[in-house]
């Protein structure tokens, strides 16, 4: 039987995401062609979760923490993958939602560098919850937040962080709205800003932290969020956009369908042609000249999702300094060369954030 056009869709654009991002290539191969149809990704992907949970699960009852750790984050990444763009049973793609939260909440303590789950104070008395993780060696860092895209989540900016944690910065990766733990009650909105505003709030109430030196990095839509929230939220230090849009409605047609979906469904709309004028209002048009705190701008020219021009369309119209790093040979969100930007991203926020 052919596979499902969703399933190869999948396959096709996020494979080099999956493995980049937390999932064994293993894992993958073996999943993935155990998938025919698209009503079996979720089930499929979550089983995977529930095999390496139950490896954490063993570890941890031995006293093997750092074995517990590393399957309770395959766990996490292979429930978030399952239900990523599962919209089509959303009993399934909650229950896998909250499997992948319980599953990294379960890791943070046994990482080589540990982490909290914190609370956010948001709008209208709700939360916004991130991870907060910090530098063993620096007293007070500075801190560097993570924003995740369309359909991804805090859980699988695990691999991100990182590489700052190793460069002495901490992170604070969050699921805004839209996102991951937001995703269900708020729907995503333009003015990212808003969200970056009690973030900064929050960690300005810590005195572990350094939020007088605050930097961004946000992946695809959160590529679009990061300098969009730069320019409004003068305590942004630095930011990095990798795999931006900049005008979201310019390109939606060249979207995979899950994409689109997703679009719908987090907007908060009922059909693609009411989205598609909620999303008008995501547009950097007069946005980019009021970014004056130093932008890093990652693209790749074979990015199928987001028109390489855009990134070359922020980096003409920043109001500040900025730097525009286009790979010839770089997919979407650069997910198949992590190497050529992932620790050169790092390295440059450390100089931007330098005391």
């Amino acid at each position: 039987m052919a596979r499902d056009e969703r399933v190869q869709s999948a396959i096709d654009n996020w494979a080099p995401r999956f493995v980049a991002n937390g999932i064994d290539y293993n894992d993958f191969q073996r999943v993935t062609n155990s998938v025919e149809t698209w009503d079996e990704w979720c089930q499929k992907w979550s089983e995977c979760g529930a095999m390496h949970e139950q490896m954490g699960e063993q570890a941890e009852a031995a006293g093997n923490y750092e074995s517990a750790a590393y399957h309770y984050l395959h766990a996490a990444m292979a429930y978030h993958f399952g239900k990523f763009l599962f919209l089509s049973h959303p009993d399934q793609l909650r229950a896998a939602h909250e499997r992948n939260v319980a599953a990294y909440q379960r890791a943070l303590p046994y990482f080589d560098i540990p982490g909290e789950r914190v609370a956010i104070p948001y709008e209208g008395g709700s939360t916004m919850y991130g991870i907060l993780r910090k530098p063993w060696h620096v007293a007070k860092p500075p801190v560097v937040i993570l924003v995740p895209g369309l359909d991804s989540v805090k859980e699988e900016m695990h691999n991100y962080g990182n590489v700052f944690l190793e460069r002495g910065m901490a992170v604070l990766a969050i699921d805004g709205p839209g996102q991951g733990e937001m995703e269900f009650e708020h729907p995503m909105r333009h003015d990212y800003e808003v969200a970056i505003r009690h973030a900064i709030d929050y960690l300005e109430q810590r005195r572990d932290v350094d939020a007088g030196r605050v930097g961004l990095m946000g992946v695809s839509m959160g590529g679009y969020y990061a300098p969009r929230a730069a320019a409004f939220e003068p305590r942004v230090k630095a930011a990095i956009a990798v795999a931006g849009g900049y005008n979201i409605t310019g390109h939606f047609d060249r979207l995979p369908r899950l994409t689109r979906d997703a679009f719908i469904a987090r907007s908060g709309s009922s059909n693609e042609q009411e989205a598609l004028e909620k999303l008008a209002s995501f547009n950097l048009e007069g946005v980019m000249e009021k970014v004056r705190c130093p932008l890093l701008i990652i693209m790749g020219r074979l990015d199928r999702l987001i028109p390489p021009s855009d990134a070359e369309r922020m980096a003409a119209e920043a109001g500040g300094e900025v730097e525009l790093w286009m790979f010839e040979d770089g997919n979407h969100v650069c997910n198949n060369i992590v190497y050529k930007h992932r620790p050169q991203m790092a390295d440059w926020m450390r100089d931007k954030l330098r005391a």
